[in-house]
C-alpha cells in the first residue's frame, strides 16, 4: 500500500447509532504517518467515530458520502484487523473476568473477546508464540497467566494493547487510553505508545484528556456536538480559548516537555 493513499478518508458521512444522528456531514482526512489526536467532550461524537473506523457502524448510504480506510470502503474485518490496531473501553469491558491475558492477547487473531468460549478458536504454536512475544514486548509476560479479573486497570490495558499488536497492524487506534489508570500506570502506558510510535506506527488517538497526547503527535482535530470544529496543528489548536470553547469551562492550559495540561482559570 502506497504511502500516498490516506489512511481515513471520511467525506460527507451522515452516521445514526440507533435513531441518535451522531454526524450528518462528517468530513476528515488522516494521512498514513501523520500522528493525530481527535478531542472532545463527552457526546461529541468520538466513540461513533471508532466504530465507524472499526466497520461495526457503516454511514447512510448516499450519493457524495464514503469512507476509505487506506483507499477502500469495503474491508473483510479481519484483514482490516491487521491494518489497524484498535483498543477502546467498551470492548475492555466485553471480557470476562476469568478471561487470562494470553487468551486476551490471542483473541487478537481472531477478532473475538477472549478465546475459551469458542471451542472451533484453536490458536497455532505460531500465534501462541507471538503472543508471548508481544507480552514481552509490553513488559507483560507475568501477565499471561493472570486472569483479566485480578489485574489492574493498566494490566488490562497493556493486554488490550497486546491484542492490538499480534498483527503488527501500521496504525493504532486509542481511545482514551489511560483513563481510570493511576499516575504510575499513565505513565509507563504514554511511555510504551510512544516506543510504538517511534517504532513506525501511525498513531489515532481518540480522547477527552489533553494531558495524555504524547508530544509525537503533530495534528489535533476537535470534536463538538458531532462536527469537526477545529483541525490543524497542535500548536495551533491547542490554546486556552479553543480549549475554553470546546468544554463549555474557563481553563488556562500550559505546556511542558511536550506535554499540554489544563488547570482551572
Amino acid at each position: 500500500m502506497t504511502t500516498d493513499v490516506p489512511l481515513i478518508e471520511i467525506e460527507n458521512a451522515e452516521v445514526y447509532r440507533g435513531d441518535t444522528r451522531v454526524f450528518e456531514n462528517l468530513s476528515l482526512r488522516i494521512a498514513q504517518g501523520r500522528h493525530t489526536a481527535i478531542l472532545g467532550p463527552n457526546g461529541a461524537g468520538k466513540s461513533t467515530l471508532l466504530r465507524l473506523l472499526s466497520r461495526e457502524l457503516y454511514p447512510v448510504h448516499r450519493e457524495g458520502s464514503s469512507v476509505r480506510i487506506l483507499g477502500h470502503d469495503r474491508w473483510d474485518v479481519f484483514e482490516l484487523r491487521r491494518q489497524l490496531g484498535v483498543v477502546s473501553h467498551e470492548l475492555q469491558m466485553q471480557y470476562t473476568r476469568t478471561v487470562r491475558g494470553l487468551d486476551v492477547v490471542l483473541s487478537g487473531f481472531f477478532s473475538s473477546v477472549g478465546i475459551g468460549y469458542h471451542s472451533h478458536l484453536n490458536p497455532s504454536p505460531e500465534q501462541r508464540a507471538r503472543a508471548q512475544s508481544v507480552l514481552e514486548q509490553l513488559g507483560a509476560t507475568a501477565l499471561a497467566q493472570k486472569a483479566i479479573g485480578e489485574m489492574s486497570s493498566g494490566e488490562q490495558r497493556r493486554c488490550l494493547l497486546g491484542r492490538a499488536l499480534v498483527h503488527d497492524p501500521a496504525c493504532l487506534v486509542l481511545d482514551e487510553p489511560t483513563a481510570s489508570l493511576d499516575l504510575k500506570a499513565k505513565f509507563e502506558l504514554i511511555g510504551t505508545i510512544r516506543q510504538l510510535v517511534h517504532q513506525g506506527r501511525t498513531l489515532v488517538l481518540v480522547t477527552h484528556h489533553v494531558d495524555e497526547i504524547p508530544p509525537e503527535v503533530e495534528r489535533v482535530v476537535l470534536l463538538r456536538a458531532g462536527r469537526v470544529v477545529a483541525d490543524g496543528k497542535k500548536s495551533d489548536i491547542l490554546t486556552s480559548e479553543r480549549l475554553a470553547d470546546l468544554f463549555e469551562t474557563k481553563m488556562h492550559l500550559a505546556e511542558q516537555r511536550g506535554f499540554f495540561y489544563a488547570i482551572p482559570d
